[in-house]
């Protein structure tokens, strides 16, 4: 096998097509953009503009939007070995509204099926997630099948890994996915309740083979119960991981250590020009900091920074900012 990889993810991929006017909604908007997405495939690309070598797993359709994905992974670094074509479904793509700055809704077509979610075990190649430095998978893979029992089986093959190497747990709660809609248990009425109580148990599963638990304070309430950010990062904990990493959004983020070690960043300003893909910034830079064995709070702070960065631009993997870029950004602030 080669040289292990800094960090392989596994989970969604697909098109972006943003908007290039803001403050319109899609029935006004004459002009779009396409970009390469996907929650996981961006925290890849994030990880690779850092300097890291990093790879997808994940699958597309067998069109011209497949083709694209191919050409735009390998022109931002990231190996597309495992990015496999499905006959039977179409590349989903992904559109956006853009009202800054905190409003930024999605609208995902991902039906009837998405290739993403036809990832099987028998495709994977285990000896390479065992080896991979850091191996990270989404919530979003724990919907359906088979993908969800690939994931599970990505988790295991995990047991092999050597000791120190890291496997993240994003929790990534698209309650559309699992039947729900809205957000949190607020947002959504009985069926996003009904959504979370879905997931939870799949949640739990993958929390028992994960090292790092990433999400901000709805998703941390899918996997726990719980609203509280420091309730949310020790039940986390229980659960198995070693470091639990809440994003609060307006109030920063609180990452919490099993050894007791705390940290909690307040946000980086910025102005806002598209929120998405701030906390597939964040993710990238994280796992640049856990390779580089960095201390919490420096982590969390060029993590926030990084998030910040792509929070001020229009698309998400193309906004994904070099090191040199988080570093003058800190330098200036």
């Amino acid at each position: 096998m080669t040289e292990p990889y800094d960090l392989i993810t596994m989970g969604r991929i697909g098109v972006d097509i943003y908007p290039l006017q803001t403050g319109v909604s899609l029935a006004q908007v004459e002009t779009f953009g396409k970009f390469l997405g996907g929650s996981a495939t961006n925290v890849a690309v994030a990880a690779a503009r850092l300097g890291r070598r990093s790879a997808v797993i994940s699958r597309t359709g067998r069109d011209p939007f497949g083709d694209y994905i191919h050409q735009a992974l390998r022109d931002f670094g990231v190996d597309d070995r495992w990015v496999t074509p499905v006959d039977a479904y179409p590349t989903p793509v992904t559109f956006c509204e853009i009202f800054p700055p905190d409003d930024f809704p999605l609208y995902f077509y991902r039906r009837p099926k998405a290739p993403d979610l036809v990832i099987r075990p028998e495709e994977l190649d285990q000896e390479a997630i065992a080896a991979a430095r850091i191996f990270w998978i989404t919530g979003t893979g724990l919907c359906e099948e088979p993908s969800r029992s690939a994931t599970l089986a990505a988790l295991e093959a995990r047991a092999g890994a050597s000791p120190g190497a890291t496997t993240v747990f994003d929790l990534d709660w698209r309650p559309m996915f699992w039947g729900g809609e809205g957000g949190a248990s607020g947002d959504g009425g009985a069926s996003g309740a009904a959504a979370m109580a879905t997931a939870r148990p799949y949640y739990e599963a993958a929390l028992k083979h994960a090292t790092v638990a990433v999400g901000n304070l709805d998703e941390a309430e899918v996997a726990t119960g719980l609203r509280d950010p420091k309730a949310c990062a020790q039940a986390l904990l229980d659960m198995g991981v070693e470091l639990a990493v809440i994003k609060q959004g307006p109030k920063g983020v609180l990452a919490v250590h099993r050894d007791g070690r705390t940290a909690e960043v307040p946000p980086t300003p910025v102005e806002v020009v598209n929120g998405l893909g701030a906390g597939d910034s964040f993710g990238g830079s994280l796992c640049h900091g856990l390779l580089a064995g960095w201390e919490l709070e420096p982590m969390m702070r060029y993590a926030n920074a990084a998030g910040a960065i792509v929070a001020s631009r229009l698309a998400c993997s193309s906004a994904m900012p070099t090191a040199d870029e988080v570093e003058a950004f800190l330098a200036g602030r």
